[in-house]
């Protein structure tokens, strides 16, 4: 595993990966001790597909519409991420080991701009 990490760049690693379709949460153990419990919606407007983020921060695009979603299925992707499936068909997102405990760790802050960028776009949570 410590190959791997070296040569993906990761450095955090989960012991488990828990979908909790009830509450709509991906729960994270790190093997630092550290659990995180993600939504599906954080993760899903946050996505790091180049759909979403495209190939530049100017190019970084607002997703709206999603405060339902939740998360179908989960795929390994080598010893460093995972591909999500959402119940939106979006799915071309990587989400490696650093992308989800980075996002753990600061979603009130990511949640918080996303929240209001999309209040000063004038776009709601909420589905058309």
């Amino acid at each position: 595993m410590m190959e791997a990490r070296r040569q993906f760049g990761q450095t955090h690693t989960p012991k488990e990966i828990r979908l909790n379709k009830d509450d709509k949460l991906l729960e994270i153990d790190f093997e630092d001790g550290k659990t995180f419990n993600i939504p599906a919606e954080l993760l899903r407007v946050e996505s790091p597909s180049a759909e979403v983020q495209g190939h530049s921060p100017e190019q970084k695009k607002l997703v709206g519409g999603r405060r339902h979603v939740n998360i179908m299925e989960i795929s390994p992707v080598g010893n460093y991420a995972v591909a999500l499936k959402f119940d939106d068909l979006h799915d071309s997102g990587i989400y490696t080991w650093d992308f989800l405990y980075n996002m753990g760790e600061n979603q009130d802050a990511i949640w918080g701009d996303y929240l209001a960028a999309i209040e000063a776009a004038g776009i709601s949570r909420d589905p058309a």
